[in-house]
């Protein structure tokens, strides 16, 4: 049988096409969802290099997997759980050097134009804890329900509607001005009140 000599030694037909095989497959995945993924990972990152590197990172972790991966129905989903797991440690481990002012920047047009809220809201779900913010991004930005959140964090669906609560609040502190933006959820403490 002819071999090929490659940079992980030497492979024969089988294996080499086994691999060609399995790096189009992995590629027709990135192809076809890198923009939503990078769209989420922005979302969960504010930076634009941390979301390349927080999306390279869960990527690469994935074509070593791809063989069990595409078999999933929705390897997409592995891919957002992991994003959002990925992002969450980081956080955990990762100590900014930016300072983050807790004034919007001076603002040259009125509070309604859209630019100007768009970057209020970046600077505000950047002060939320990793978690708040992932379920701010998933819930909203992603538009899934309480249980996909719930399934994509590892956690359960009360967590999910908890830190929705504390996190809209927050951003109805820290942002003022997009509080009539913001959705309004039913408070607990008034839903306990009403069960009594």
């Amino acid at each position: 049988m002819p071999t090929f000599r490659g940079v992980r030694g030497v492979w024969g037909v089988t294996e080499l096409r086994r691999d060609v095989d399995r790096d189009a497959s992995f590629r027709a995945f990135v192809d076809a969802h890198q923009r939503p993924l990078m769209r989420l990972a922005y979302l969960l990152t504010g930076e634009v290099h941390l979301a390349e590197d927080l999306l390279q990172s869960v990527l690469v972790r994935m074509v070593g997997r791809w063989p069990r991966l595409r078999r999933m129905d929705r390897p997409d989903a592995y891919a957002r759980k992991a994003l959002v797991n990925q992002y969450i440690s980081w956080r955990r481990r990762r100590v900014t050097g930016e300072v983050l002012s807790p004034e919007p920047p001076e603002r040259g047009y009125s509070t309604e134009d859209s630019t100007v809220l768009r970057i209020v809201l970046r600077q505000a779900l950047m002060r939320l804890t990793p978690k708040q913010r992932a379920v701010i991004v998933l819930r909203f930005y992603e538009d899934r329900t309480e249980r996909d959140v719930a399934g994509l964090m590892g956690c359960s669906v009360g967590t999910v509607k908890s830190q929705t609560h504390h996190a809209l609040a927050r951003l109805r502190a820290l942002a003022p001005e997009l509080a009539s933006r913001l959705p309004v959820l039913d408070d607990p403490a008034d839903m306990r009140e009403a069960r009594r």
